[in-house]
């Protein structure tokens, strides 16, 4: 049986993204999986990073929150809520991200919630991580929402690439060994239309709702973002000049 973990990033499960997530639910659902739900908002999640997280370590030099958790991640007491979350994330087959896009980025909650729940000494280390990474067996994907229209989120659309505004985050689990399938992605979802344009969305919608199914029946076979492998850097951690990219994030020199 498959365990689906599926996390929302959006202040108002009312939202089309929440609803979406519950779509997501639902399809997984009626394929016999587990379903487990993180809906950061709703639940309060905390995504600042701080000493207070850590009571029972005393520093003088200031808070090292890569210290602070290997520290509590080998006394095993890492902070109740992010523990929670790390059970949910070892449990599950497959991931899937539901948020919008907001000054082209995530939501600051689900950074936060990579920045305390992607513990160091627990979901990685030094010798754990890319290649070797724990969830190296996992898949992951992001369903996400942008205000802008298709073409201003296309590689030269005005809004910026919506590939690249996501890369940082689908990095972000390729770091801990997830593979990260190509994103899901709808366009123009905003508050500000009307008439014409508001039914059109409406219909655009209904229909992403009931491809959900479709989507998390295919899953498995879902293409994902080409990654280099750690065998294409060189000991200095250099792309080597015989070995492919896949990104402007790293690329060969021009």
């Amino acid at each position: 049986m498959t365990t689906t973990l599926i996390v929302l990033a959006h202040p108002d499960a009312r939202s089309f993204n929440g609803v979406w997530a519950d779509a997501t639910q639902t399809a997984c659902e009626g394929l016999g999986d587990t379903v487990l739900r993180s809906d950061l908002v709703s639940m309060g999640f905390d995504p600042v990073e701080r000493a207070s997280h850590y009571p029972h370590l005393t520093s003088d030099t200031g808070f090292d929150a890569l210290k602070a958790q290997e520290n509590s991640a080998a006394l095993n007491c890492l902070p109740t809520d992010v523990e929670a979350e790390i059970e949910k994330l070892r449990r599950a087959d497959r991931v899937v991200f539901h948020f919008p896009i907001w000054w082209f980025a995530p939501p600051a909650i689900l950074k936060g919630w990579f920045d305390r729940v992607l513990a160091h000494g627990a979901l990685h280390s030094v010798d754990q991580r890319f290649d070797a990474g724990q969830f190296r067996s996992k898949k992951a994907l992001f369903c996400v929402t942008t205000g802008s229209k298709e073409s201003e989120s296309a590689f030269d659309g005005k809004e910026g690439d919506i590939q690249m505004l996501l890369w940082p985050a689908a990095y972000t689990l390729r770091y801990l060994g997830f593979s990260v399938a190509v994103p899901e992605i709808i366009h123009g979802v905003h508050g500000y239309n009307r008439g014409k344009r508001q039914e059109e969305l409406e219909d655009r919608l209904a229909m992403a709702l009931d491809a959900q199914v479709g989507i998390m029946t295919d899953f498995a076979s879902r293409p994902v973002i080409p990654f280099n492998a750690d065998s294409d850097f060189d000991a200095n951690g250099r792309l080597q000049v015989d070995r492919p990219n896949h990104s402007y994030f790293i690329r060969k020199a021009p």
